[in-house]
């Protein structure tokens, strides 16, 4: 039986308090970064590989079914807001489409043909790189797309939980996050899930400030679309150039960029 499909460590979990839930819940939490960190090596390496690809005009993919799937379209659709990149940069693929993002779509992960018709929708070339993302990394969604990228020479790469599956077989690169059981037995939107997340956090994070979307710390490209995020870049505005808060604000709503504002400032500085 795969890691992922074994049976919990904690039985009677309905006779448990919450407080005893929540607490054996927490303590197998405390095992992912850990695990992870195992793999930061391989991590780097993918994300090296996603950046020459965007460099030089492609894309990066996420594809993947349930809660994996979730996970690649959730950190897809962040990276625009985040870095201010195109919507067609990081692009999050799920089994089943968008209606799976919120309800359940029945064996739409066992249909081996339909990951690649996915792919094939947005013209994926050699230029791209494939990531197929299953915690089991037995998902024949994902499994069919990447043998069809291998086919057509396209790098894919694979985040899974378990030691040995035919989807890290198949990948360029693999990253295997090994677990153990779930607190609740199969249920890989826990322990597995947040691993997958913290993976490609560390992916596209990496990758946009490589890429010269970030100043120091900052999220110097992000978009502005709340009052929040317009306070943030007030503050970047004030703290990278002699400009207030009131001159800031009125520089900001002309360029509607903290980037544009700083880079105009710092060029009236240098005459």
């Amino acid at each position: 039986m795969i890691i992922t499909e074994q049976d919990s460590q904690y039985n009677n979990l309905e006779k448990m308090t919450f407080l005893e839930i929540i607490n054996s819940i927490n303590k197998e939490d405390e095992k992912v970064a850990k695990s992870v960190k195992k793999s930061t090596k391989k991590i780097s390496l993918l994300s090296e590989i996603v950046f020459q690809k965007i460099n030089t005009g492609g894309r990066l993919f996420y594809i993947g079914s349930g809660t994996s799937g979730r996970l690649g379209v959730l950190d897809a659709s962040e990276c625009p807001p985040t870095f201010g990149i195109k919507n067609n940069i990081v692009i999050g693929l799920i089994a089943g489409g968008n209606k799976a993002l919120r309800n359940a779509t029945e064996y739409a992960e066992d249909d081996l043909q339909s990951g690649w018709k996915d792919l094939k929708k947005y013209k994926i070339n050699k230029k791209d790189v494939v990531i197929g993302i299953s915690a089991s990394g037995r998902t024949p969604y994902v499994i069919g797309a990447l043998q069809e990228c291998k086919k057509n020479k396209i790098i894919t790469a694979s985040i899974t939980c378990t030691k040995e599956n035919p989807i890290s077989k198949i990948s360029n690169y693999d990253i295997k996050i090994i677990l153990g059981p779930e607190f609740l037995t199969g249920s890989t939107r826990m322990k597995a899930g947040t691993a997958q997340k913290m993976c490609l956090n560390m992916i596209t994070t990496s990758v946009f400030i490589k890429l010269g979307h970030v100043l120091d710390n900052k999220m110097i490209d992000m978009k502005i679309n709340n009052q929040k995020l317009k306070k943030r870049a007030l503050n970047l505005i004030v703290e990278k150039t002699s400009l207030n808060i009131k001159q800031g604000e009125k520089m900001l709503d002309k360029y509607k960029s903290a980037r544009l504002v700083i880079e105009n400032e710092l060029k009236k500085n240098d005459k």
